[in-house]
């Protein structure tokens, strides 16, 4: 086949004027041999657009380009690129969006956290003589309880001791454990109230572990296996029991009389806690 110089008009768009013009490219069979470019038909014809349509030197491209864009591109039809003026397309129903962010409540308060009602929680549960508040308790939330059990097994963890699970297990399952012995002697064919539920038991439980994550703390400075870390975990163990009997008669509507048989099951539950920490 024989080597055969081909030129063919090409067209090419600026941007910035909205003009085209018109030069020759010239291109050898020999760049592929393998391209009949013989039996090929031109280019304009190839693409079914007759040159007469085009616009002259000059001219411009309103009357091409659309014919163009609807025949091949018909995903583009009905826009219009004009890179000159950039448009803004606003999202519908947004508004002002900073407007809307400063409205909004924050995150703990749509959790319904309410950090200073916990803090008096635990404040009122800090001193052992002291009677604590029932009114304070009230309120159930399991935002405290957890944090101070993920704060006991991490004590647990700085003395060498992998407890996660186990704390929040032993927790949850003496929390069945206290309710179901409160919700037989406090029930209200006993004279209590009815609304002593599991959400309020495990909330009076895991605020009454904050003695256990004082105990956990302060195993870390105790020899271990002496009798002196055993005395200071029954007089823990004494104050968590006291204070979980106190709340747990209140919120059943007793009064002290049946305290006694309340704090039995509560004391077998903090020295199960006590031996965890200890051994």
């Amino acid at each position: 086949m024989a080597n055969k110089d081909l030129t063919f008009p090409q067209v090419v768009f600026n941007p910035s004027t909205p003009t085209y013009r018109r030069h020759t490219i010239a291109w050898t069979s020999t760049s592929n041999p393998l391209l009949p470019l013989d039996d090929e038909p031109p280019l304009l014809d190839e693409l079914d657009t007759p040159t007469e349509s085009l616009p002259r030197r000059g001219g411009t491209v309103a009357a091409a380009a659309p014919a163009m864009v609807n025949r091949y591109l018909p995903f583009f039809q009905g826009v219009v690129l004009n890179p000159s003026t950039p448009t803004h397309h606003p999202i519908p129903g947004n508004g002002n969006v900073a407007a809307n962010l400063d409205d909004e409540p924050p995150l703990l308060e749509e959790l319904d956290i309410d950090t200073g009602l916990i803090w008096r929680k635990a404040v009122s549960i800090l001193h052992p003589l002291r009677s604590v508040d029932p009114s304070l308790h009230a309120d159930a939330d399991l935002s405290g309880p957890v944090l101070i059990l993920l704060s006991l097994a991490l004590f647990q963890l700085m003395a060498g001791k992998l407890h996660f699970g186990i704390v929040l297990g032993w927790a949850t399952a003496a929390s069945f454990f206290l309710y179901f012995i409160s919700s037989m002697l406090l029930s209200p064919g006993r004279g209590g109230r009815g609304d002593f539920s599991l959400y309020r038991c495990a909330s009076l439980l895991g605020y009454c572990m904050l003695s256990m994550t004082i105990f956990s703390a302060v195993s870390l400075f105790l020899p271990r296996g002496g009798g002196l870390i055993f005395a200071v975990g029954m007089g823990f163990v004494l104050w968590s029991t006291r204070v979980c009997s106190r709340l747990l008669v209140a919120s059943g509507g007793h009064g002290d009389e049946h305290r006694g048989l309340i704090a039995y099951p509560c004391f077998l539950v903090f020295m199960l806690f006590s031996l965890l920490v200890i051994f």
